[in-house]
C-alpha cells in the first residue's frame, strides 16, 4: 500500500466533482486501500478520493478507536436523512482548523463495497457526520463552506501563508 498526498484548501482541485465509478477493478481497490492507509497515517476518520486528487466517487471511513473497522463506499448516495446535529468538524484537507457544522443527525446511505456488492447503512452521530462530510468532498464541497465567509477567508489566508513557507523546505 502507498501513502497518498492529501490536497489542502484552497487547492482548486478539491472543488472538482467526482465521477461515478463504472467498474470496480484492481485500480479502484488499490486506490481504496491506499486511501485507507493514508487516512490512518494522517490520523483521520474519513477520506474521499477527491482529497487525493482522484476524482472518482470513492470514500473510506473508520471511526473505531482501534482503527480496525474500515468502511468502503463506492458511488455512495444518501437516500434518507433527518434531524439536525451541530458538531465540531475538522478535515485532513484543512489541517489544524475545527469549526461547528450543522448536519443531519441520522442518515441512510447506499453504496457499493470494495468488492462491488451493494449495501445500505443507517448511521447516527459521528458516523453520520463523517459520511456526510466525505460525500460533500465528492461534490467539491468542504466543511469551511458551512461557516461564515470571514472565518473561511481567515483560514484560507493562514493556510496559503503556511503553504508558501513550506514550499522551499524539503
Amino acid at each position: 500500500m502507498s501513502i497518498l498526498t492529501i490536497l489542502e484548501f484552497p487547492d482548486e482541485r478539491l472543488r472538482k466533482k467526482a465521477a461515478v465509478v463504472k467498474v470496480i477493478d484492481d485500480t479502484i481497490k488499490k486506490l481504496a486501500d491506499d486511501m485507507l492507509e493514508t487516512m490512518y497515517e494522517s490520523r483521520g476518520v474519513g477520506l474521499a478520493a477527491t482529497q487525493v486528487n482522484v476524482h472518482q466517487r470513492v470514500v473510506v471511513v473508520d471511526i473505531s478507536e482501534e482503527k480496525n473497522e474500515p468502511l468502503y463506499f463506492i458511488n455512495p448516495e444518501i437516500i434518507e436523512k433527518d434531524g439536525v446535529e451541530e458538531s465540531e468538524e475538522g478535515c485532513l484537507s484543512v489541517p489544524g482548523f475545527y469549526e461547528k457544522v450543522k448536519r443531519a443527525e441520522h442518515i441512510r446511505v447506499k453504496a457499493l463495497d470494495k468488492e462491488g456488492k451493494p449495501f445500505e447503512l443507517q448511521a447516527r452521530d459521528l458516523l453520520a457526520v463523517c459520511i456526510q462530510h466525505e460525500l460533500d468532498h465528492l461534490e467539491g464541497k468542504l466543511f469551511v463552506d458551512y461557516i461564515s465567509s470571514l472565518k473561511r477567508q481567515r483560514i484560507k489566508a493562514k493556510l496559503e501563508k503556511l503553504h508558501k513557507q513550506n514550499k522551499g523546505k524539503p
